[in-house]
């Protein structure tokens, strides 16, 4: 019998839930292509379609504007591009705002070029600072903008504030892209809460299979006058390619579960957090929590242990049987400079990130404990030595 493991590694994927596995067995049984117009492609259709109408209406826009992509990578390059226009306006975009903690697939996923691009600084918590985009828009009075800001942090768990620069972006006549992957299901990731234009987000970070995603729009007045995946003109002619039925239903449902539970999931997750963290603080009392003190993902908890190398904890804790993550998981398979901690103003390369999950308990927690308790005991015999 295999030693039990702890998997605090959410934000990077989290396991299938029952009812999205459900939902794409059921899928797997409708024989047809949904661009089919015979009865079996329309079953396949009915299936899509159902999906879509379930997303938007959780989202709070119509189904129509509801794109299915490949997951939250594809939905940054198909959105983030100079041809992202309002109502019947042809110019292009001229400048692109990020905030410097996006997300690798936002940072270069993007199709503009490197001179039409300019980056907004985080405060001290992480969270993008009001204050400096107010005076880059300043800065460009009179030009066409698009900010990309995620909801939260993917590394540190930070909640931006996408409502407050939404409204400074809208009254200087720009639009607003929010990168919602590490929201959906963790907080309220609805149009009426951000205030975006469109936003993104992958199905296997909710419990949905990977290989799936969506970018929605706010109004039936934006367009994307350039797809990325070009071919036969489905979902409405702005991205090519025959929908991954299964995985489409396995992400709604995944979706319906996610929302219905965000509001008790949250208390849960705060609660196992801060077991998490007291256990560390007690352990390693030197221990930095980082965005602690500013409104953070109640799942997600990235820390620094002064001294100590990221890469050896990991996989010394992966030895133990606990899976934790540094940073994003997209960036390589290895451990790098974090360029969050960096426009945090920090020095240190890389944090540990624990992030939890509709499958963790206090179980996986205690486990977490026990095996950081053993790393650090080992650590602290072996500076004594030494």
């Amino acid at each position: 019998m295999s030693a039990p493991r702890a998997y605090l590694d959410h934000n990077a994927t989290t396991p299938l839930r029952p009812q999205a596995r459900e939902a794409m067995l059921a899928a797997m049984e409708t024989l047809g292509n949904p661009s089919s117009i015979h009865a079996e492609g329309r079953a396949a259709r009915a299936l899509v379609e159902t999906a879509r109408g379930q997303i938007a209406a959780g989202l709070g826009t119509k189904a129509r504007n509801v794109v299915f992509t490949s997951g939250s990578t594809e939905a940054a390059n198909l959105v983030l591009t100079p041809f992202l226009q309002r109502d019947q306006t042809t110019a292009e975009i001229e400048l692109l705002l990020l905030g410097a903690g996006e997300h690798p697939a936002v940072l270069a996923g993007h199709r503009f070029p490197a001179a039409r691009v300019e980056s907004v600084g985080l405060d001290p918590d992480g969270a993008l600072s009001l204050a400096a985009l107010a005076n880059t828009l300043q800065c460009n009075t009179g030009r066409r903008i698009l900010l990309a800001l995620q909801a939260a942090n993917n590394e540190i768990g930070s909640i931006q504030p996408v409502a407050a620069a939404a409204a400074l972006v809208h009254a200087a006549g720009g639009l607003v892209v929010c990168d919602a992957t590490q929201a959906v299901g963790r907080m309220d990731a609805t149009f009426a809460a951000l205030g975006a234009d469109a936003l993104f987000f992958s199905s296997h970070k909710i419990g949905g299979p990977m290989g799936a995603g969506a970018l929605a729009l706010a109004s039936d007045g934006l367009h994307i006058r350039e797809a990325l995946v070009r071919g036969g003109g489905q979902e409405g002619g702005r991205r090519a390619g025959t929908e991954n039925v299964a995985a489409i239903a396995g992400f709604a449902a995944a979706f319906a579960v996610a929302k219905e539970s965000v509001t008790s999931e949250t208390e849960r997750l705060s609660t196992l957090r801060d077991r998490l963290e007291a256990k560390i603080a007690e352990i390693w009392p030197e221990t930095v929590f980082l965005g602690a003190k500013g409104p953070r993902l109640a799942n997600t908890s990235a820390f620094l242990t002064p001294g100590q190398k990221t890469q050896t904890l990991l996989m010394a804790l992966d030895v133990e049987g606990v899976a934790l993550s540094s940073g994003s998981a997209c960036s390589s398979g290895k451990v790098k400079s974090s360029h969050v901690l960096a426009a945090m103003g920090l020095e240190e390369k890389a944090a540990l990130r624990a992030s939890l999950g509709w499958s963790s308990t206090e179980e996986h927690v205690d486990l977490f404990g026990i095996a950081f308790a053993g790393v650090a005991k080992r650590i602290k015999a072996r500076r004594t030595v030494a």
